[in-house]
């Protein structure tokens, strides 16, 4: 799958599962970059996360949504034959999609094998805007523009909020 669309959680931010600092469950949080951390939402959907500071710094950035770009097939039967933007667009999908449990947790998505991040082609473009479902945070926190979008694509959760980012300076 392609990853198009992110939230990023950084240290001292009141979202982020890392504010009441290292626990067991957050642990992964803490670990390298490019470490999986995986829990269960509401009790029902899996959440995949990427630690993206380095070692010892609780920050990372939730896959909110993705495109498939080979094995549309088995990712549909995941999903219950969905098809369309509706098969990946939601952080429980993409975890359904990916068939990931608890024990993707701490797993290194830099080392090759098994569920592992590549690099891709620089997007044309992107959206940014505030973060979803985080109601109970601080309120700089709540609207800080920390969700990040592919801007010409389907494949993303909510528009809602989400405005075209300034292009970068080559």
């Amino acid at each position: 799958v392609e990853i198009t669309e992110t939230e990023a959680y950084r240290v001292g931010d009141t979202a982020a599962h890392s504010r009441h600092g290292k626990t067991a469950r957050n642990a992964a949080v803490w670990g390298p970059p490019g470490g999986a951390y995986v829990y269960v939402c509401y009790g029902i959907h899996r959440m995949l996360n990427l630690s993206t500071n380095e070692d010892g710094v609780g920050a990372c950035v939730l896959v909110r949504a993705a495109r498939p770009v080979a094995g549309l097939d088995v990712i549909a039967a995941r999903r219950g034959g969905a098809r369309g933007p509706a098969l990946l667009t939601g952080p429980g999908k993409v975890a359904q999609a990916l068939a990931l449990d608890l024990a993707m947790n701490h797993h290194d998505v830099t080392a090759p094998g098994g569920l592992e991040a590549l690099d891709g082609p620089a997007p044309a473009g992107l959206l940014v805007g505030p973060r979803v479902g985080i109601d109970y945070a601080a309120p700089a926190d709540r609207d800080a523009p920390w969700r990040f979008a592919l801007a010409d694509t389907p494949w993303v959760s909510h528009r809602r909020g989400l405005t075209r980012a300034p292009e970068a300076a080559p």
